[in-house]
């Protein structure tokens, strides 16, 4: 039998609905298999990430042979074709053992400037959000729509997010809250699905830091798609990870960036 060629975003949706597959069975039962990270602090892994992960990479193996793979729990597989899918097979696992619908699976294709596509899919509710050059929709229960950023301008009436409330150390905690104090509302505990938000033209900003580069380029991606923009705290780029601001549009993105920049 002849095999298909597929594009790269039909790509991601194959292993986007894997993931989905292997995932859900998983989410809010009582007897989930989770284990610490760490020895000093809790960073949750699941049995469900794990899959997750496991089920992306063998659709990758049969589509994308050549290409390098980059995930959280399974590190890093170089390529031969300069390209790379970096994958969270869960972002948000604290939310997801929590029962909450913010978690997501993230999938990106990037090359050494960084992502090209991403896609931010939230099984449960069933909505995926999807970035590239050519594409911004999200895809849902609703049907599917255009992704377009908002046009807010002012701090004033912007909506801002982070995931934790205790954003990084004290001195990024301190940047953080010198943006919150100038917003209409600032909101928490969101996860990835935060960044999806803003590319829907929900909320205006996002500021985080301490991420992976698994955390952000897919969020990069369909964020810039929609019209918004991702960087670090210095206006730098923010592919690799670290403190990261991401706004709806340029001039909010100045605005807010200007009180990150001494921090």
């Amino acid at each position: 039998m002849q095999q298909i060629s597929l594009s790269d975003i039909e790509v991601a949706q194959e292993m986007a609905d894997a993931a989905r597959e292997v995932i859900l069975p998983f989410f809010r039962k009582p007897d989930l298999e989770t284990s610490n990270k760490l020895t000093d602090g809790f960073d949750p892994v699941t049995v469900a990430d794990r899959a997750a992960e496991q089920a992306m990479r063998a659709v990758l193996a049969r589509h994308r042979p050549d290409d390098g793979i980059f995930g959280e729990e399974y590190g890093q597989v170089e390529g031969l074709s300069g390209r790379t899918w970096v994958l969270d097979p869960i972002d948000g696992t604290r939310g997801f053992i929590s029962g909450t619908p913010t978690w997501g699976v993230l999938i990106a294709l990037s090359t050494q400037d960084g992502p090209v596509m991403g896609v931010i899919d939230q099984p449960y509710i069933g909505e995926r959000f999807i970035g590239s050059a050519d594409t911004a929709e999200v895809s849902g229960p609703t049907g599917t729509q255009p992704l377009k950023t908002r046009a807010t301008e002012t701090l004033d009436q912007a909506v801002l997010f982070t995931t934790f409330p205790e954003v990084g150390t004290s001195e990024e905690r301190a940047g953080f809250e010198s943006v919150a104090q100038h917003v209409r509302l600032t909101r928490y505990g969101m996860d990835c699905y935060a960044y999806a938000l803003l590319a829907a033209g929900q909320v205006d900003l996002v500021i985080e830091c301490g991420l992976n580069a698994y955390d952000i380029q897919a969020p990069i991606a369909v964020i810039e798609a929609a019209g918004g923009i991702v960087t670090d705290w210095q206006g730098g780029p923010a592919h690799q990870g670290g403190r990261v601001l991401a706004a709806a549009n340029a001039d909010l993105h100045a605005k807010a960036l200007a009180i990150l920049h001494d921090v």
